[in-house]
C-alpha cells in the first residue's frame, strides 16, 4: 500500500498507464486549471476547515448561506418567460404556476430593453420577439392579470430601463391595493455587464451607475424585501468567458456598485443585504460546483475586509442560476435535455437560491409549452426524487472539490487585482479590458471545437440526422400591429398635459442630483411610455457608443 500520493503515482499509477495510457496528454477545466487523476489530503496541505469552509450559514459561507439549505426550503423554481404580447405571456405565467413553478421571471423584448416604444422605427420586426413588449403601465396590468403581486416573487431581467419597469411594477401594486413594502422579487439592474458582454445599454456608464444607485436608495426606504440588483455573471459566461472570468468580472462589477452606493451616501449595511447575483451553470459539473462555493467565500471576505460590513446578511452571496443557453445545440436538440439536467445538478450541488432550466428547443425558438414543461419537470425530479435536497453541501470535504474551490479563488484574485490596477470595473470597461479577455477566450473555445479537441456531442462527434421538432413557438406578425394600436389608444386616452408635466419634472431631476425614481414613478402613473421616459433621459445623459476591441 502506498504511503503518499507521490508513491502511488510512481508505482501503481505508472504501472497501469504503461498498459492503458490516458485519453489525453492533459486534463484541464474550462479555466485552464490542471486536473490530477486523484485527490488526497496531500493536495490540501494548508486547508483550514473553520476558515476555508466552515459550517453552512456561517462566515465565510463556502458551504451555503443557510444552515439547513434545502432541508428547510427548496430553491425557487423560476422559469424565465416572455414573448409576443402581455396577454400571451400572462397565459404562460399562469400555466407555469399551475405546473408548480414557485416564482415568476420576466423576459422583455429588445425595444423595451433599450428604451424604445413598439411604434419606434428601430423596433420594427423586434416587437415581442425575444420577450414581452411593455410600453406603458397598461401592458404591465395585462401582464400580471389575476396574479396578486403580494403572493408571488417576481424577477425582471431588465437593465438600462430598470427604473422604468420597476416603477411600473410598483405602480401596478398600488393599483392592486398591495402594500409595496410586501413586494418580493429582483430587478436585474446590472448595467456594467451590458457594456462587457450583452449590449442592451442606452446611457454612458457613469450616469447609468447613478440610476442603479437611485434604485438602491429608493428600495432601501420603500421596498425592504426587494432585491435591488442581480449582478450577473451569466451573460459574461454566455459571451464566452471562463468560469474564473465569470466570477472575477462579476465580483469586480459588484465592488463598483458597492463603492458607488457608498459614494452616494448609503450605509453599506443599509443596502448590501439586498444585493443578489446571477450565475451560469455550465457543462463541467465539478468546476461549476466549486465556482459557486468560491464565489460565496470571496464575496464574504470582500464585504467584511474591504467594506467593513458588520451585518452578516451583507456578506452573504445569494444567487439565481440559469443553465447555459450557449451550450444548447440545434443539432440533435433532445440532447439538450440531458445537458440541462446536468447543469441544473451543478447549480443545486453548488447551493443556488433559485434556478431556471432552459428548454431543449431554444436553439430554434422561444420555448414551446411542452419544452418548458420538461424543463420545469427536470427541476422537480431533482428536487423530489434523488435525495439531492436532503443534505447541505454534499460535495463539501471532497479533496477534489476543495482543491478546485481553492484553485478558482486564487485565479479570480489575480483578475481582481488586474481590474483594480486599471482603476476599477468602470475604468476597465472603458478601456475594453474585460471585453477583450472574453473575446479572446471565446475565440479559443471555438477553435477547440472546430479542431475536434473539445467534443460537442451531435455537432463535431457522434453526428446523426436531426429530426424536426414539432410545435415550435411562432410569433404572429399581427401581434406587433396590435401592440402598436394598443399604444396609440393609450396615448390618445390619457391626460397628456399630466404626462408632459411629469416628463418635464423628470428632466429637471435628472439634470440635478436628486433621486430619479420618484420622478420616473410619477411618469409611469401618468401612463408615459418607456420610450418617452428614456428619450428624456437620453437628452440629459447622452447615449453610449460601443467601444470596439480587437
Amino acid at each position: 500500500m502506498s504511503d503518499s500520493k507521490s508513491d502511488w503515482q510512481k508505482t501503481t499509477l505508472t504501472g497501469a498507464l504503461s498498459h492503458f495510457p490516458e485519453r489525453s496528454p492533459s486534463f484541464t477545466t474550462s479555466s485552464g486549471l490542471n486536473i490530477e487523476p486523484v485527490y488526497t489530503p496531500d493536495d490540501l496541505p494548508d486547508y483550514d476547515y473553520p476558515n476555508d469552509s466552515g459550517y453552512p450559514g456561517e462566515y465565510p459561507y463556502t458551504r451555503g448561506i443557510q444552515p439547513s439549505m434545502y432541508r428547510s426550503r427548496l430553491w425557487t423554481m423560476r422559469q424565465y418567460a416572455g414573448f409576443a404580447s402581455a396577454a400571451e405571456t400572462n397565459r404562460r405565467f399562469r400555466y407555469l404556476l399551475e405546473q408548480g413553478q414557485t416564482g415568476l421571471s420576466v423576459a422583455f423584448d429588445l425595444p423595451t430593453q433599450i428604451g424604445y416604444d413598439s411604434d419606434h422605427p428601430l423596433a420594427a420586426g423586434e416587437v415581442g420577439r425575444v420577450g414581452v413588449a411593455i410600453d406603458t403601465l397598461q401592458d404591465m396590468d395585462v401582464l400580471f392579470k389575476d396574479i396578486p403581486l403580494d403572493k408571488v416573487s417576481t424577477s425582471m431581467t431588465i437593465n438600462s430601463t430598470a427604473p422604468v419597469l420597476l416603477s411600473m411594477y410598483i405602480a401596478l401594486a398600488r393599483k392592486q391595493g398591495v402594500d409595496i413594502t410586501k413586494l418580493e422579487g429582483t430587478i436585474q439592474n446590472d448595467i456594467l455587464k451590458e457594456y462587457i458582454a450583452r449590449g442592451t445599454y442606452i446611457f454612458p456608464p457613469r450616469p447609468s451607475m447613478r440610476l442603479t444607485t437611485d434604485i438602491f436608495a429608493y428600495c432601501s426606504k420603500n421596498l425592504p424585501r426587494w432585491n435591488t440588483i442581480s449582478i450577473s455573471g451569466y451573460h459574461i459566461r454566455e459571451a464566452g468567458s471562463t468560469a474564473v472570468q465569470e466570477i472575477a468580472f462579476t465580483l469586480a462589477n459588484a465592488i463598483a456598485y458597492v463603492e458607488a452606493a457608498i459614494q452616494a451616501g448609503l450605509n453599506v449595511d443599509g443596502f448590501a443585504a439586498r444585493l443578489s447575483f446571477f450565475f451560469d451553470a455550465h457543462n463541467n459539473l465539478f468546476e461549476e460546483v466549486a465556482k459557486f462555493r468560491a464565489a460565496r467565500r470571496l464575496w464574504a471576505r470582500i464585504m467584511k475586509e474591504r467594506f467593513s460590513a458588520a451585518d452578516a446578511r451583507s456578506m452573504m452571496l445569494r444567487f439565481h442560476t440559469q443553465t447555459a443557453g450557449c451550450t444548447l445545440t440545434a443539432q440533435q436538440p433532445y440532447n439538450n435535455i440531458v445537458r440541462v439536467a446536468v447543469q441544473a445538478l451543478a447549480a443545486i450541488l453548488g447551493g443556488t437560491q433559485s434556478l431556471h432550466t432552459n428548454s431543449f428547443d431554444e436553439a430554434y425558438a422561444t420555448p414551446s409549452e411542452d419544452a418548458v414543461t420538461i424543463a420545469l419537470r427536470t427541476q422537480q425530479v431533482l428536487a423530489h426524487e434523488n435525495g439531492l435536497a436532503d443534505v447541505v453541501d454534499p460535495l463539501g470535504g471532497s479533496y477534489f472539490i476543495e482543491s478546485l474551490t481553492d484553485g478558482l479563488e486564487k485565479q479570480v484574485k489575480v483578475y481582481l487585482e488586474k481590474v483594480e490596477k486599471l482603476g476599477g470595473a468602470v475604468a476597465a470597461i472603458e478601456s475594453g479590458y474585460q471585453q477583450r479577455e472574453i473575446q479572446e477566450n471565446s475565440y479559443r473555445q471555438q477553435k477547440e471545437v472546430d479542431a475536434g479537441r473539445s467534443t460537442v456531442v451531435g455537432v463535431n462527434k457522434f453526428i446523426s440526422s436531426t429530426h424536426k421538432i414539432a410545435g415550435l413557438t411562432k410569433i404572429d406578425p399581427e401581434q406587433e400591429k396590435a401592440q402598436k394600436a394598443n399604444l396609440a389608444a393609450v396615448k390618445a386616452g390619457r391626460d397628456n398635459k399630466r404626462v408632459s408635466q411629469a416628463l418635464d419634472n423628470l428632466k429637471q431631476v435628472a439634470a440635478g442630483d436628486g433621486n430619479t425614481m420618484p420622478a420616473v414613478l410619477e411618469c409611469v402613473e401618468a401612463y408615459a411610455s418607456v420610450g418617452e421616459i428614456c428619450d428624456v433621459l437620453r437628452v440629459v445623459f447622452g447615449t453610449h457608443q460601443e467601444l470596439l476591441v480587437f
